[in-house]
């Protein structure tokens, strides 16, 4: 049974990246949550240093650490920070026990392996993305393909994502995982990045996938379902970061005290 009655003691694992420093700002306002423990790489220059201060929010209390201090107890770990770090953060949490959500994407195969043994042990909530209406357009966009997967003239599938300059992988794993769902439903074998001269006629059994880097732009993606003569088109937009970190600190109250298992965030929304 998950932890709802009282604070729920958090820790973030990255809490000094971008991500990382909305969450503390944001946990700290948040009378159901406690930061206990900000950890970062341990080469990083702002170690020793006020989480509070370093997230521009004033003192917190809480310094900057490389590791978890043996005497801290912990409800869940959050982990916002690269596929290098989420490695540590994976460690830390089957050495100590602790429930764990994964909010960084690009995960090598070994630590997702690594993921799915923790999850043996204790509650993981792992999703490609974190924000809520991200996973509700998700949903919607299983129901469109379970609905228009027996159309005569067939349907075209063509995802397209928009982030900032600075995002390292394309496509982002929001997009290929609602490629991921719909295909489980209309069948797709084939998921196509991008395309260049004479391609010939759009196989049916191709998703495309495309991706737009601009700016700072946060993050957006609309799922084309293309027919004859009509298209439904579902679109979700971030106007800024919190709402990943807002979704990550639901995430993190749904994981604590929860029983061992790997979660996603339709059930932390109920969407399951």
């Amino acid at each position: 049974m998950s932890i709802t009655a009282s604070v729920v003691k958090i820790a973030i694992h990255g809490a000094a990246g971008r991500m990382g420093k909305r969450l503390v700002a944001l946990a700290a306002g948040e009378p159901a949550l406690k930061i206990v423990a900000a950890l970062e790489r341990p080469d990083h220059p702002s170690l020793g240093e006020d989480a509070g201060h370093v997230a521009g929010i004033g003192q917190l209390g809480v310094l900057l650490a490389s590791d978890l201090p043996a005497e801290t107890s912990v409800d869940a770990l959050i982990d916002f920070s690269n596929p290098e770090g989420a490695q540590r953060a994976v460690a830390i949490c089957r050495r100590r026990r602790i429930p764990l959500v994964m909010a960084t994407t690009g995960l090598t195969s070994d630590t997702q392996h690594h993921l799915r043994q923790l999850a043996e042990e204790v509650a993981v909530v792992w999703a490609p993305n974190m924000s809520l209406a991200v996973n509700v357009a998700m949903k919607l966009a299983e129901q469109a393909a379970a609905a228009l997967r027996e159309m005569p003239s067939g349907v075209d599938v063509e995802i397209i994502e928009r982030h900032h300059r600075f995002k390292h992988d394309a496509p982002s794993g929001t997009a290929l995982k609602f490629g991921e769902r719909i295909a489980a439903h209309m069948g797709q074998t084939r998921h196509q990045h991008g395309r260049h001269g004479m391609v010939g006629q759009r196989p049916l059994e191709e998703i495309g996938y495309h991706a737009v880097r601009v700016g700072d732009n946060p993050g957006e993606h609309t799922v084309v379902f293309g027919m004859l003569g009509e298209t439904l088109e579902i679109t979700v937009k971030a106007t800024n970061r919190d709402c990943y970190a807002l979704g990550a600190l639901q995430a993190a109250r749904f994981a604590a005290g929860r029983p061992p298992g790997l979660y996603s965030m339709y059930d932390v929304l109920g969407l399951s």
